[in-house]
């Protein structure tokens, strides 16, 4: 497998690419929906919901926290876990801009 060029990329092509390499795993996204759902989250609960191992989960949530989509705060031996709102926001601004790129202006197509 080669080696990604990312030096060639935009910051902002390489920062949507890590959006979507992150979100392109089903547990992220059924992570996310269960944060949604009920506005904040202990790990133990993810365990619990979604079936699978609490490493797992884990890792998990470390790959959502290290792009920034959710942040954490320690309650007593527990993590609760939300969604960063001003780093969500900014992701759908981004997503938008990307999805809302007029391809179909010409009516051409190859």
């Amino acid at each position: 497998m080669g080696v990604t060029r990312s030096e060639i990329f935009s910051d902002a092509q390489n920062q949507l690419a890590s959006l979507f390499k992150v979100l392109g795993h089903p547990a992220r996204i059924a992570i996310l929906q269960q944060i949604i759902n009920r506005k904040a989250c202990i790990c133990n609960d993810l365990v619990d919901e979604l079936g699978l191992a609490q490493p797992t989960i884990s890792q998990h949530l470390k790959e959502l926290k290290n792009i920034g989509i959710i942040q954490g705060t320690i309650e007593g031996k527990a993590v609760c876990y939300c969604i960063d709102e001003t780093v969500w926001r900014a992701l759908q601004q981004q997503f938008n801009d990307f999805f809302n790129q007029d391809v179909l202006a010409s009516g051409e197509c190859c």
